[in-house]
């Protein structure tokens, strides 16, 4: 399955997965407002095999196939490390 990523201009380390290229009718109207402009990063081949860095590729598979996108947002911030953090006295 060919998919094609592109980065958004507005929101940092967010891309957007689309099975046909430049097909942004697919997403949203809300999500495309939030998105802002977005840029071609690359296309690639998404086969079982392909891993990807920060997504599951089966994941993306079946996001495209069933809404012909797939959102990656950025890495959340590990939440038990701010539970750890110090309080300031009041």
């Amino acid at each position: 399955m060919q998919a094609y990523v592109y980065k958004s201009l507005r929101k940092a380390d967010t891309y957007v997965f689309l099975s046909a290229r430049d097909d942004f009718a697919r997403l949203p109207d809300s999500l495309r407002a939030q998105l802002g402009s977005l840029q071609f990063v690359l296309d690639l081949e998404l086969s079982e095999q392909r891993k990807l860095a920060r997504a599951d590729a089966a994941q993306v598979r079946q996001n495209l196939l069933a809404n012909g996108f797939h959102l990656q947002l950025p890495p959340s911030v590990d939440a038990p490390y701010f539970a750890e953090a110090p309080t300031p006295d009041a």
